[in-house]
């Protein structure tokens, strides 16, 4: 069962679908209570359980996203069908919010139905929902109805009969460099998280085949001394033919059209912090501080802050150090596009481009993001960690 609840009442159920019909309506009031209950006692989490039904949730702007059940479901699975939800009503209606779910009840539940059935995933890719779920009405031809190319056809992902006076392929590599120091300097964790994004613009049903500088591959073919890398953790586009690239380690595919994830990929490996800092924290009596910052020939940061001459009686955790930066023209790992072709039986000429970014990385909740401790902070790292990491499952936004 899928429900949507405001944030500002979470006695009113905006949208609900009972899809097996082994859940009472009703249990939706449980969720409610176990949820301000939990929030006062700082004990929130993603999964809450009330006799044997198990609810699951997320927070989108000023929205609840809540399924129940009571099989043995896989969270991981539940999870990811939510914000795919999310995903999809965000490109239909711009915004995922109560006043769009408001205004478009019809088409929602037309989605709800199609994404999907007696519990199971079914269509979740939006290209292929708009074909024939639309915000517009329109006269259907007469004559038997026909459902959607997309829909039977093997190349589900893409429409036929595309057409692009200008026939071009743009590839990113970003890297996200993820990198935990102690007080004492030491590296603590690091690893790269990568990934590989594509926008298409090209006309009929192209064949693209992606080369890399893969480990294994170069090893296969007597490569081994190259300069190579070992990819772990890789995750394909549903379009990329699986059975080849275990074969021969050739990434071919018939793309989707616009923007999407290619793939994504993990090294976890040591990695030499591309910026340093090292600072120091001096405390004063009463209302003083000062910070000084080693910055070296290209970096130098200085701050003044104005305080009042109050001096708290328990001394307040310090935060961390978290640096931003963004490096194009270059990836951490060394990992490079060998060639990209593209074969079409029109035979026309394409251009692609291949940019690479490399990136501080982010907050996710299973890995960890660019941070430098101070040389005197107090706070046990290991503390720090649960913190965060406690954070994030509770869902503090989105």
């Amino acid at each position: 069962m899928l429900y949507t609840l405001p944030t500002r009442c979470l006695c009113q159920v905006l949208v609900c679908r009972n899809y097996r019909g082994d859940v009472d309506m009703s249990e939706i009031e449980h969720f409610m209570t176990l949820l301000m209950d939990k929030e006062e006692e700082g004990t929130l989490s993603p999964i809450l359980a009330h006799g044997g039904v198990r609810f699951m949730w997320i927070k989108h702007n000023n929205l609840y996203l809540v399924a129940t059940s009571k099989k043995n479901a896989s969270v991981s699975l539940v999870f990811s069908f939510l914000y795919k939800i999310v995903q999809v009503f965000s490109e239909y209606f711009k915004e995922l919010e109560e006043e769009s779910i408001r205004d478009n009840f019809v088409i929602i539940y037309e989605l709800m139905d199609e994404l999907m059935d007696f519990g199971y995933p079914q269509t979740t890719d939006s290209k292929i929902l708009q074909e024939y779920i639309t915000q517009e009405g329109h006269k259907l031809d007469t004559g038997a109805p026909r459902p959607p190319a997309t829909v039977t056809n093997a190349v589900s992902w893409r429409s036929e009969g595309i057409k692009y006076r200008k026939n071009e392929v743009f590839l990113d590599v970003i890297e996200s460099v993820n990198l935990l120091v102690s007080a004492n300097g030491n590296v603590l964790r690091s690893e790269i998280v990568g990934s590989i994004k594509m926008r298409v613009f090209l006309s009929g049903m192209p064949e693209l085949r992606l080369g890399l500088n893969d480990k294994v591959l170069f090893e296969n073919t007597g490569r081994g001394k190259s300069k190579s890398v070992e990819l772990e953790d890789v995750k394909f586009h549903q379009c990329v033919r699986l059975s080849r690239f275990e074969n021969d380690r050739t990434i071919s595919f018939i793309p989707p059209d616009g923007e999407f994830e290619l793939m994504s990929y993990r090294l976890n490996t040591h990695v030499k912090p591309l910026i340093w800092i090292e600072s120091v924290i001096e405390k004063h009596s009463h209302s003083r501080i000062e910070y000084m910052i080693k910055g070296g020939k290209e970096y130098l940061m200085r701050a003044h802050f104005g305080l009042p001459s109050v001096e708290a009686e328990d001394k307040e955790g310090k935060p961390p150090i978290s640096v931003k930066f963004e490096i194009p023209y270059f990836t951490t790992s060394g990992i490079q596009v060998r060639y990209l072709k593209i074969i079409e039986k029109s035979g026309y000429q394409a251009l692609p481009w291949v940019r690479y970014i490399t990136q501080n990385g982010g907050r996710p909740t299973v890995s960890f993001f660019l941070l430098f401790w101070c040389c005197s902070y107090s706070v046990p790292i290991c503390a720090f960690i649960r913190q965060q990491l406690g954070n994030a499952v509770q869902h503090g936004g989105n």
